[in-house]
């Protein structure tokens, strides 16, 4: 039977329900493969406007990295508008600010109407691991500020870090309060609930091995098969060859997360005094938060291979000594592993393979907020009214060097040296 992997989410989810697999053929007017947030996204906004949607998932419902991720909603994209002016000019670049911010009210407008019960929180905390980053933060703060209407953020000095913090490794920082953070697992089986309340049909246990296209698509599914007007890939790290157009543009990696045992609310915000999640400025991050039961949930590390070490409690916990090292005594209840995926600039690719074929894919980390936004802006222009898509895949992504065979040795070499940055 197939299962979500181990991990503290696991233990404390709601609306675990178990979906059938594909066990006919089916004929659907959009097909979305890939049962995580973006897919279940897609699918809930489709069928709200009425198309009959099938939605085929390998695994379980969110079992990659959005039932396993750090649960931080971020606000923008994943690079600053200065660098998306740079881009792409300043009027796309405030389009996009703007786009991400109704990213933030769509997952939060999602929890309110469907009452989806995931310990959703205010607060992300971003910390200057280096005192040359301070200034790079500063300058973000100021910015969306000054240019974009931003009043939820302020910038912190090292002695206000270091008081909302239980520690004292950081030079700085900034505290927005528009962004949030909240147990992910539970917000994507929330979205798979209502989709299905929309008139969606999910399946479980389902891998597409492979998409005809014409103008009609055939899904294969090994004895079954979907034929669709339209379809979404919505694999991720996950894409493996079933669309090899794109599979070069995106990075599988791995990356890691534990649990401490419960702390107890003076213990936990003895760590974190306001309760908000908490990342860092270094290249391979550092993030954290706590859970509704008082634990920390520490993220930290990354791998670029296809397996997870064999310790993950050991291997993830060296990463939250640096930072707490008042924890040495403390146990470690769950630790898990999740794959998502990067692309080159770390910019997500949207787009389209012919007429009837949509994606979004390589959000990089920081996928919970876009990934919503990913399937109503795909809802969209599938409904004829592109623009707001159009501006997403107008980001420039690039393809690896060497393609999917070369793609590895090349991250590792590059992360490598970007992991020796953070340590100098």
């Amino acid at each position: 039977m197939l299962d979500h992997a181990p991990s503290y989410y696991l233990a404390t989810a709601k609306e675990l329900t178990e979906r059938p697999p594909l066990g006919e053929s089916l004929t659907c007017d959009v097909c979305v493969i890939g049962g995580g947030l973006t897919g279940l996204s897609s699918t809930l906004h489709l069928a709200e406007r009425g198309y009959d949607v099938v939605l085929l998932e390998a695994q379980r419902l969110a079992w990659g990295a959005s039932g396993r991720n750090g649960g931080q909603l971020g606000s923008g994209q994943r690079k600053d508008p200065q660098e998306l002016a740079k881009l792409l000019g300043p009027e796309a670049a405030a389009g996009l600010w703007k786009l991400a911010e109704e990213a933030k009210d769509l997952v939060r407008g999602r929890i309110a109407r469907h009452n989806i019960d995931c310990d959703l929180k205010p607060g992300i905390m971003h910390v200057a691991y280096k005192p040359g980053d301070v200034a790079e933060l500063t300058e973000f703060a100021e910015d969306v500020t000054r240019n974009h209407g931003y009043d939820d953020i302020e910038v912190l000095s090292k002695a206000e870090v270091a008081e909302r913090l239980g520690t004292e490794i950081y030079h700085g920082g900034t505290m927005d309060w528009g962004a949030a953070h909240l147990h992910p697992l539970n917000y994507a089986l929330g979205l798979a609930k209502a989709a299905e309340d929309a008139g969606a049909r999910l399946f479980e246990g389902t891998a597409a091995l492979s998409v005809d296209q014409g103008q009609k698509l055939r899904i294969r599914t090994g004895r079954d098969e979907v034929t669709a007007d339209f379809a979404v890939l919505a694999c991720n790290g996950y894409l493996e060859k079933l669309e090899p157009r794109i599979a070069s543009r995106i990075m599988p990696i791995n990356n890691f997360v534990l649990a401490t045992e419960p702390l107890g609310e003076d213990g936990a915000r003895a760590l974190i005094r306001d309760d908000v999640a908490v990342a860092d400025s270094k290249f391979v991050i550092d993030y954290y938060r706590l859970s509704a039961d008082h634990r920390l949930l520490f993220g930290g590390g990354e791998n670029y291979r296809r397996g997870f070490p064999n310790d993950l409690k050991s291997f993830v916990r060296k990463y939250m000594l640096r930072v707490y090292p008042q924890l040495a005594q403390t146990r470690i209840d769950y630790a898990w592993g999740g794959t998502l995926a990067v692309t080159v600039n770390r910019l997500p690719d949207f787009g389209r393979l012919g007429d009837n074929i949509y994606y979004a894919q390589g959000f990089s980390g920081h996928g919970l907020a876009l990934t919503s936004l990913a399937g109503k802006v795909i809802a969209e222009a599938l409904a004829g009214q592109a623009e707001r898509f159009d501006l997403m895949a107008s980001m420039p992504t690039y393809r690896f060097p060497g393609g999917t065979l070369l793609r590895w040795p090349g991250m590792v070499l590059g992360m490598f040296y970007y992991s020796l940055r953070d340590k100098l």
